[in-house]
């Protein structure tokens, strides 16, 4: 499964859902937390329920959807919603580490994989390291900076120029660590500023040059910034092949020239995980 973009939709929006297919995104979310409200929730898991058993065309995308914190009143209501539905995954908010996964795989109505929310909370800022422990079940693991702040009465997560303030630098740096650790996809957080797709461009190309994998989206209009962002360029596969080649060529070799460089197996591990994206 590709996961280069990750489309949220409200999951009491149904009209929103064959526009958010159309985008191009790799997944969409279907959300039944935070953009529903609870008057609205019961009709959001009918709405996705509907939608999601209706007969569709080979090329949806794959199918996630954001259920409540697995200790809420409403997650209950929500597995039930899920129960027999063909869907690709599971958006678990407010995980704390792989314990949290582990509750959240006990109660699953299906054999469907989970993708983590994983900073939402200061106590799951200390289990990022954990994701190793339910590995196979996981689709990757993302974070988010909007929550957290919040629940620790910080003002921001942000400096004026939109960067990250020091705490949640660190925060997306465990992430991180804490995704390629365990040997799953990275997702890289939201770009809430939807308008600035500029801005978005150089904040998905530093999520890429980092080690994420893919990155979520609020808006249609960020689709296809990201699945840019988030592929492999033909100059970088041509490096690529010609790293891989230059090795298979000289297999007893633990260093080689290239183009005037040198390259040994740090540089062979990554030309092979970059073909591996395509």
């Amino acid at each position: 499964m590709r996961l280069r973009s990750l489309l949220f939709v409200p999951g009491d929006r149904p009209e929103r859902f064959p526009k958010a297919v159309a985008t191009g995104a790799d997944a969409l979310i279907l959300d039944l937390e935070d953009s529903v409200v609870p008057a609205s929730k019961a009709a959001a898991r009918a709405a996705v329920r509907d939608w999601i058993g209706a007969p569709y065309e080979d090329d949806r995308p794959a199918v996630f959807v954001r259920i409540n914190p697995i200790d809420s009143d409403d997650v209950a209501a929500d597995l039930e919603a899920l129960s027999g539905l063909a869907i690709d995954g599971i958006v678990l908010p407010k995980a704390e580490g792989a314990d949290s996964v582990a509750m959240l795989l006990a109660r699953l109505p299906g054999d469907y994989l989970v993708l983590p929310v994983a900073s939402e909370t200061p106590a799951a800022v200390f289990r990022l390291g954990t994701f190793a422990d339910v590995a196979g079940r996981l689709a990757g693991v993302t974070w988010g900076a909007e929550d957290l702040p919040a629940a620790i009465g910080a003002m921001t997560a942000r400096e004026d120029d939109g960067s990250y303030t020091d705490p949640y630098r660190v925060v997306r740096a465990l992430t991180l660590f804490g995704a390629h650790a365990a040997g799953v996809p990275a997702i890289e957080t939201v770009f809430p500023d939807f308008r600035n797709l500029d801005a978005l461009a150089a904040y998905a190309a530093r999520g890429r040059r980092d080690g994420f994998t893919g990155m979520l989206a609020i808006h249609p209009t960020q689709v296809a910034v990201i699945n840019q962002a988030f592929t492999p360029s033909e100059a970088e596969l041509t490096h690529a092949r010609a790293v891989i080649a230059a090795f298979d060529a000289n297999p007893t070799a633990g260093a080689l020239q290239l183009n005037g460089k040198m390259i040994d197996a740090p540089h062979l591990k990554s030309a092979r995980r970059l073909l591996g994206l395509v």
